[in-house]
């Protein structure tokens, strides 16, 4: 029975061991694994279908809600008073993005156009594309200002033309006109007479280039030959580099699209990438840890140095010469139009701005561009890039259309694109990302857990098998008036897992008559226990060598 607890007990603590083993195998092996998993599935190849798919195909709704801000006084405004705005909206936009042209090159990278058109959606917006708002008008007061420089003549012969199209400096329409273009003789005119002054051929509009067009021609990294670089931009239209600004730095094209970036981010990561739109690199700073449907992410915002002058922050001296900080003159990109872009209600500017235009109300919660991503992975789970489209507006000496307009930089839009991961997409994102290395953390510990306390009872299991023997074994000694027999129990004990061995010898020991000894029996049997540490008076040999036998 003792045989079969320390049978048992040897068992239970070999189970233990291994469950332990287990546990810490996994606490170094699971994390290389999912590591390695998310490499696979983060280089860009048509080979991993879901990944591939969803770069390509952009499964995620996208969402562009536009502000317009109504010109309450635009009378006043051109009698030099202070603008007063009122903000309208917002009217949303379904967007839908799909890449097309995609070619793999040798070197690593591939090549893609991304389409992107726009669908009005009136059950989430505040009012239909039927309203009618008035905003500053940028073919009378933008091109006042590009021609301010150029004689007199010019500027004069220019107003009779707004004059004789009945353009005014501020222009009231209905929104889906404002947004996606209106016919107007003047764009025709401009275009037959001066072609290349305007961004469109056609209709002008607000977004009217954006709808149904492309951002141009990306070449980006696929991560198969170093997985730091997928996502990145190699080339934007074949250049590396851009010419709208004045210093190589303010000219570099830095980090990816702006839709998904490399993995394995860190508190100490940014996220850069290029817009197109902004004509220029953004870069978004860490600000906290978060969860996002129980999903943990990382969210980085625009810092306050995004648009600041070169003034507070000398790395932006070579984007434009601001008066105020917070603004981005983009009119290098844009047709040289005094065109301003800045975060919404000018949020993170100079508080100046805020002095030369009502109606204005910055908020961090409503205006802040931010995005919330899974640092494993480098893929936003939510997304709000905010910006606010500015003219810059002042008296030009000619043109009668401008009025006593006092120089100031008017909000005309703003507008938001938002997205988030969600439905199956989400599930699956979670499932694989989230909930299994969560299982598998859970199970490295629990095998650790139990296997100590399987540990525990082997050991327990053991010393009991051990006392119960010990206490077993005995000396025996008989005595007789004519032999003397000494005589040994067996001892059974069990130490390190091993039962003690004996070595056992007969001795004959002549009794006081002198019998003849027997060649066929062993009248006396001595049992020597091999293992040092047991007593030494439960060792047969002691007992012999007491009686001197």
């Amino acid at each position: 029975m003792a045989i079969n607890k320390s049978a048992l007990g040897v068992s239970v603590v070999v189970l233990g061991v291994l469950a332990v083993v287990l546990g810490v195998v996994l606490v170094f092996v699971g994390p290389v694994v999912i590591d390695d998993q998310v490499v696979k599935n983060t280089v860009l190849d048509p080979k991993n279908e879901f990944s591939y798919t969803m770069w390509r195909d952009v499964p995620v709704p996208f969402f562009m809600a536009v502000y317009f801000f109504h010109v309450v006084n635009p009378k006043e405004i051109l009698n030099g008073e202070k603008p007063m705005v009122e903000q309208r909206g917002p009217y949303v936009y379904r967007k839908t993005i799909q890449k097309d042209n995609i070619t793999f090159h040798p070197n690593n990278t591939v090549s893609y156009r991304e389409y992107r058109s726009y669908f009005f959606e009136p059950s989430m917006s505040v009012g239909n594309e039927s309203d009618v708002v008035t905003i500053p008008n940028m073919l009378v007061l933008g091109a006042s200002i590009m021609m301010e420089n150029l004689p007199r003549g010019l500027r004069v012969l220019l107003s009779a033309t707004f004059k004789a199209f009945n353009e005014e400096a501020f222009l009231t329409k209905p929104v889906g006109e404002l947004m996606w273009g209106y016919d107007s003789k003047l764009v025709d005119f401009l275009n037959k007479y001066l072609p290349g002054m305007l961004p469109t051929s056609g209709k002008f509009g607000l977004f009217a280039e954006f709808n149904n067009s492309n951002t141009g021609l990306f070449t980006i990294f696929t991560g198969k030959d170093d997985i730091r670089k997928v996502h990145r931009v190699d080339s934007w239209n074949g250049l590396t580099t851009l010419s709208y600004w004045r210093t190589p730095q303010c000219n570099m094209i830095n980090g990816t699209a702006g839709q998904l970036w490399p993995p394995f981010m860190t508190k100490e990561s940014t996220l850069p990438f290029y817009s197109p739109d902004a004509c220029r690199s953004l870069e978004l700073l860490y600000q906290r840890q978060g969860y996002f449907k129980g999903v943990p992410l990382y969210r980085f915002n625009a810092p306050k140095t995004l648009f600041a002058n070169g003034t507070e922050y000398p790395p932006n001296e070579g984007f434009c010469p601001c008066r105020q900080s917070g603004l981005l003159n983009v009119s290098s990109c844009r047709h040289n139009s005094p065109v301003f872009i800045s975060q919404p209600h000018f949020f993170n500017a100079d508080p100046v701005l805020l002095d030369y235009v009502l109606g204005l109300h910055p908020s961090e919660e409503e205006h802040e561009t931010f995005i919330e991503i899974h640092p494993l992975t480098g893929v936003p789970l939510n997304v709000a890039v905010r910006l606010q489209l500015n003219l810059y507006l002042k008296k030009v000496d000619g043109i009668g259309e401008t009025g006593s307009i006092s120089e100031v930089v008017m909000p005309m839009i703003w507008f938001q694109e938002t997205g988030y991961i969600d439905g199956p997409v989400l599930s699956t994102f979670r499932n694989n990302l989230v909930v299994l290395p969560a299982v598998m953390e859970y199970a490295q510990y629990g095998f650790i857990g139990i296997g100590l306390v399987v540990l525990l009872i082997g050991v327990l299991l053991l010393y009991k098998a051990k006392v119960k023997l010990f206490n077993q074994a005995s000396v025996c000694a008989t005595f007789s008036l004519f032999y003397l027999h000494v005589a040994c129990c067996k001892v059974m004990h069990v130490l390190l897992q091993k039962e003690v061995e004996k070595v056992c010898m007969c001795m004959y020991v002549k009794n006081m008559t002198h019998h003849k000894r027997s060649s066929s029996s062993c009248s006396q049997q001595i049992c020597v226990i091999k293992k040092p540490n047991v007593p030494r008076f439960l060792k047969p040999g002691y007992l012999f060598h007491m009686f001197k036998l």
